[in-house]
């Protein structure tokens, strides 16, 4: 779901640690939930509302930990702890969106504004180049200028904005949509549809998929 990047302008600090960037492990799950039940707690980025926990999330951590379409990989500093995480999970059950992966990255506090988001990206990316893909999709909460910046960074376009989607901290939040192909300039990135058009026509495009 959301995807949280870095906070308040978007300009990136030099990071100030040596990062090992790899694949998350078992080991690593402590620190994983640490920084992600932080959002859980604290912000929007995440519309989970209670802790997660261990139990829950061992199952996930091993889904993502083989390779292929879905991965995890961790920003570990020289002392082990871990500053950030990002991932690619399914975007939705059904067999057809499989070419489709939905990525989301969060760092620590303490790591924040420091590039560790853009590391984890740019070899999270790169490590799924030979999958078969086509699309990557975000979600980001609004207002979060700094994860808007991240993706589009990354190539990611704006295709759209659902509103007042979920409701926490006792308001509700807009969360806008991101795509990009997985090979930046591979081929011509396709106009928008013109849906009163398409609607006119009986375009097949137009039914519903849930």
């Amino acid at each position: 779901m959301p995807s949280e990047a870095v906070n308040g302008s978007g300009v990136r600090r030099p990071a100030s640690v040596a990062l090992t960037i790899r694949p998350g492990e078992p080991g690593d799950l402590a620190g994983i939930l640490e920084i992600y039940n932080h959002y859980v707690a604290e912000s929007a980025a995440t519309f989970e509302v209670e802790p997660v926990t261990a139990v829950a999330r061992r199952g996930w951590l091993a889904e993502h930990s083989t390779g292929g379409r879905h991965r995890i990989l961790v920003a570990e500093e020289p002392s082990g702890a871990i500053a950030g995480w990002a991932t690619t999970s399914p975007f939705r059950p059904r067999a057809a969106y499989g070419t489709t992966v939905e990525s989301s990255v969060y760092c620590r506090q303490g790591s924040v504004g420091a590039g560790v988001g853009t590391r984890l990206y740019a070899a999270l990316f790169g490590a799924i180049q030979g999958e078969d893909l086509e699309r990557i999709v975000a979600g980001v909460a609004l207002p979060n200028p700094a994860s808007v910046a991240l993706h589009r960074r990354f190539g990611f376009r704006h295709v759209g904005t659902f509103t007042r989607v979920g409701r926490k901290f006792g308001r509700y939040w807009d969360v806008a949509w991101f795509e990009r192909p997985l090979r930046l300039g591979a081929e011509p990135e396709p106009p928008p549809h013109n849906l009163s058009a398409t609607a006119r026509s009986g375009g097949g495009s137009e039914v519903p998929l849930r």
